[in-house]
């Protein structure tokens, strides 16, 4: 049918009205089949690829995790898809289905798998673009509600979809695949960084009571020294018992300390409640709520502006034995949260008090080199932050684009 409609944003000369129709008028739409898994010969020798709904979001398959033979394609409900095909998962666990793929390899699905096969009015990158911007789109046309239900070949098939003639669609789908290109690059990058500090820290911190460190800066030759939590640290959050006007500040695992009013609209039904039993934190405190230690809910609080946050967490403060920066990065390693795992104590929720933390111990080196250490891992730190932001930027792009660069399809 054709349409009015144009996006907001178009390449340099392309102009007209985008055609809409329904997906299966312009390809060829199958699904697949497993063969039976106790037939040895259907799956030996492994000759052909064979595609599970689950693997759909590597979004651009180069292989599968399983093959078929010859024999198990043949007596099976599994059909050939062409290269260049695009995969939508109909079924299949979590946020599985909806999602969409493209092939560069010919191969076979499962039966919850459908494999769009465009004809030549069709390019396979923008309808695969196009399709995996409606995410959502696809999970509430399902037969079923958000979390339940499935997709199945006519709900695919009757898709509406808006496109312009193919050379326009070629322009749009090489340039949404060479910006998936660039946030491959970035992600790898920024993963590469992640594996990086894993390691350092695996290998900076002993383990076991232990006291050498596998990494020695050049000049530090000294074995570190154990010593106890309840020699270094000590209590520091005071009670609030005046109700004093402080900020309210929550902690989680990915951002440390973080105003509690960015949680909740106009800050919640708890802005103008009694906080009079609530802990002051001031500068050059660390904070953790105990039923969340496990999962890396730990803070370190440093502005000169004091705080309060909720009864519930322990705060407390180093002696000048400790450098803070060092001992921050420690308690993101594998050795504090084995630690925590040993020592936390409960029934149905586990906890992890601050008299657990000082039955603890930990291996010193100088406080010269513990800051060495700390404003090494700082800056691997700010490089991860900003690769992540690199990431994030990229991600945003692509989307703000895809808005302005398709046409939506009306409900």
């Amino acid at each position: 049918m054709m349409g009015e409609k144009k996006p907001a944003l178009r390449f340099k000369g392309f102009e007209g009205g985008w055609d809409k129709f329904r997906l299966g008028d312009n390809s060829d739409i199958i699904t697949g089949g497993t063969p039976n898994t106790k037939v040895f010969e259907y799956w030996h020798p492994k000759e052909i690829p064979w595609l599970s709904s689950g693997e759909v979001n590597k979004k651009r398959i180069n292989f599968t995790e399983n093959m078929i033979s010859q024999s198990g394609l043949s007596n099976s409900s599994a059909n050939w898809v062409k290269k260049n095909s695009v995969i939508i998962a109909l079924a299949g666990q979590g946020k599985t289905r909806g999602t969409v793929a493209i092939t560069n390899i010919p191969l076979t699905t499962n039966q919850s798998v459908a494999a769009v096969m465009p004809n030549d009015v069709l390019n396979p990158e923008f309808i695969f673009q196009n399709l995996e911007s409606r995410y959502d789109e696809l999970r509430i046309s399902s037969s079923g509600d958000r979390t339940r239900g499935g997709l199945n070949k006519r709900i695919i098939f009757e898709t509406s979809i808006s496109a312009p003639k193919i050379e326009e669609q070629t322009k749009i789908g090489d340039y949404f695949k060479h910006l998936d290109t660039l946030i491959a690059q970035q992600q790898r990058k920024y993963d590469t960084l992640l594996n990086v500090k894993k390691s350092i820290l695996e290998k900076i911190f002993p383990k076991n009571n232990r006291n050498i460190s596998k990494i020695k800066f050049k000049g530090f030759t000294d074995d570190w020294e154990q010593r106890k939590f309840t020699d270094i640290t000590f209590l520091a959050g005071e009670k609030n018992k005046e109700n004093l006007p402080l900020e309210s500040y929550s902690i989680s695992n990915e951002r440390g300390f973080f105003p509690q009013n960015e949680l909740f609209e106009n800050g919640g039904t708890m802005r103008d409640a009694d906080k009079s039993m609530y802990y002051i934190v001031s500068q050059n405190s660390f904070a953790y709520n105990p039923a969340r230690i496990n999962v890396g809910s730990i803070g370190y609080y440093n502005l000169p502006e004091n705080v309060i946050v909720s009864s519930l967490y322990e705060v407390f403060k180093t002696t000048e034995d400790v450098d803070d920066r060092f001992l921050w990065h420690w308690f993101k390693s594998e050795t504090f949260q084995r630690m925590v795992e040993q020592y936390q104590e409960g029934g149905v929720r586990l906890y992890f008090y601050y008299d657990k933390l000082c039955m603890c111990s930990i291996a010193l080196p100088s406080v010269k080199e513990q800051n060495l250490i700390g404003v090494t891992l700082d800056k691997l730190d700010t490089l991860i932050t900003l690769h992540h932001q690199n990431l994030t930027n990229l991600k945003h792009i692509k989307t703000a684009l895809l808005e302005k660069m398709f046409v939506t399809e009306a409900a």
